[in-house]
């Protein structure tokens, strides 16, 4: 099944990308960092222009920037969240994540279920290839779509950069690794979705990323 891919770009104050990737049918709707009306208004008027129906929220990690707006959307498409348990922590500390951002927020209530990184991975109706991606945060995955050759990496990796190590859980020796064996193993051809920015290619970062090039 060849999924697509709808790209939400530049949200809220950190510039988050989220994405709604669907079938025609059934949309699974990632790191949902959605924090105004007007926001909200692109991310609805897509459905109903899809006229898809959202079945999951899913998660590469819990950082403030990328679950802004999980509360609301669970609640209003009443779909289950997926995450990696590793981020838990994040997630439960969330009106703490809040705070060193000078920015309010009410605890987050979700209850989400495990994520399980597997290279056949199925979430309600779609399958992925999740990769375990830590480094720029505890449990962070990134989810690759071999037919349609894009990965979605979160901030593990950006266009000409990768994600920062300095907040809690990160670790450049770990970013590095999960950069070079779990997405520079990918084919060249594969679009890179990040978290932040506009997108890329894995064959591009390998060679020109200042912060980890490949060993070929």
């Amino acid at each position: 099944m060849n999924l697509q891919l709808e790209i939400f770009e530049g949200l809220n104050a950190f510039g988050e990308n989220a994405y709604l990737v669907h079938n025609g049918t059934r949309a699974h709707l990632f790191d949902p960092g959605f924090s105004n009306d007007y926001e909200w208004g692109l991310l609805i008027g897509k459905i109903k222009e899809l006229k898809v129906i959202p079945e999951a929220i899913v998660l590469t990690h819990a950082h403030i920037d990328h679950i802004l707006g999980l509360q609301r959307a669970q609640e209003l498409f009443n779909a289950p969240v997926y995450m990696h348990e590793d981020g838990l922590p994040l997630m439960d500390h969330f009106d703490e994540q809040a705070m060193m951002f000078g920015l309010e927020a009410d605890p987050i209530t979700v209850e989400p279920f495990p994520i399980l990184p597997s290279n056949a991975a199925r979430i309600e109706s779609f399958e992925y290839d999740i990769r375990h991606t830590p480094g720029h945060a505890p449990g962070h995955v990134s989810f690759y779509h071999q037919p349609g050759g894009w990965v979605i990496v979160g901030d593990t990796l950006f266009a000409g950069g990768v994600g920062r190590t300095d907040l809690y859980g990160g670790d450049f020796g770990l970013l590095e690794e999960s950069i070079r064996k779990k997405l520079y193993v990918l084919p060249d051809e594969t679009v890179v979705w990040p978290g932040h920015g506009h997108q890329t290619t894995i064959g591009y970062e390998k060679k020109s990323n200042p912060f980890v090039r490949s060993a070929l």
